[in-house]
């Protein structure tokens, strides 16, 4: 579910119809970052996910991003943003490594912390079901990767000035 760009007004005892009337479903390619425990051990009611693009679909929005900024989307400008995805820098992106999928060549995935989206438990894996077919999962050290970078991106705390006193 996603919320359209522009809010109106609220009025009075009708936030939940407007609420309603801003949402849109679409289905998407997610990466589940509820610990596997928790969902092992039926510990959480609720999923959350974040979506995923192949580097290729990336590099296509990446290019309509610099365009509508005015800005030349070079081979240059466009390794160095991949490079800054790779290392860190850009605290709201990460990469997957590209891989082997049932014999089939995986392109490197980019996941997206900027849209974080949460489904029922429950109907996930009721879909699991229905689609009878194997989930795919992140092997160690890259599932732990996925999740340093997850926590970086929320973890990020600014304070308007240093916590000041004296305790003992």
């Amino acid at each position: 579910m996603t919320w359209r760009a522009t809010f109106p007004e609220l009025k009075k005892e009708k936030e939940v119809e407007l609420l309603l009337s801003l949402t849109d479903f679409a289905q998407q390619d997610v990466v589940v970052m509820t610990q596997a425990c928790d969902l092992e051990y039926q510990k959480v009611d609720t999923v959350v996910l974040c979506p995923h693009y192949s580097l290729t679909q990336h590099r296509e929005i990446w290019q309509q991003e610099m365009l509508s900024q005015k800005q030349n989307p070079t081979a240059k400008a466009w390794k160095g943003y991949c490079d800054d995805i790779r290392e860190g820098y850009i605290w709201n992106l990460t990469m997957l490594d590209s891989g082997h999928l049932l014999d089939s060549p995986v392109e490197i995935q980019i996941v997206d912390f900027h849209e974080v989206y949460t489904v029922p438990r429950e109907f996930l894996e009721s879909l699991i079901r229905q689609r009878q077919k194997p989930r795919l999962r992140l092997l160690p050290p890259f599932r732990e990767h996925l999740s340093q970078a997850f926590a970086r991106f929320f973890m990020r705390v600014g304070l308007p000035v240093p916590i000041q006193g004296t305790w003992q």
